[in-house]
């Protein structure tokens, strides 16, 4: 039998909630980024800058070797990093909803997947926000209703 997360700890589990959904939405946003910018790079072979020779906001041939041409700000590289430590921050997200929960384990793998299946993210999200929801509320109608139960209706 799975344990149950305690009442005293909903408030938690609920800050814990809100703030997995940023994460996720953020996770999952950089994901996408990070999808088109290895489309870009390894389908078209181009990368893109901002600032440098090329003006504002530029792309810019990548050569065989897979060495970029450009100067300025490789905004390639710079998605590939943010996603990157941004993952690990979202892990710990995954890793707080789910200890707290008390769910199994196959769980928490899933939405470690969010971050690295593209639009998961968003998925795990909306489902895992639907049944923490749901569980919390169905818990707190049933503690309120054995609470206001008088012992003689309890018979």
């Amino acid at each position: 039998m799975a344990l149950a997360p305690k009442l005293a700890s909903f408030p938690a589990i609920r800050g814990a909630l809100k703030f997995y959904q940023i994460c996720s939405v953020i996770t999952g946003t950089f994901l996408l980024l990070l999808v088109a910018e290895m489309i870009m790079k390894y389908g078209f072979g181009q990368e893109l800058f901002l600032g440098g020779a090329g003006g504002f906001l530029y792309l810019s041939p990548v050569t065989f070797d897979g060495k970029s041409t450009g100067n300025g700000l490789n905004l390639n590289m710079t998605i590939l990093i943010v996603h990157g430590w941004f993952y690990v921050v979202y892990l710990f997200s995954c890793f707080r909803v789910w200890s707290l929960m008390r769910w199994q384990f196959w769980r928490f793998i899933m939405l470690a997947a969010g971050g690295v299946v593209p639009f998961l993210s968003f998925i795990m999200e909306t489902v895992v926000a639907r049944d923490v929801r749901h569980y919390l509320a169905d818990r707190e109608a049933t503690a309120s209703e054995s609470s206001t139960r008088s012992p003689e209706g309890a018979r």
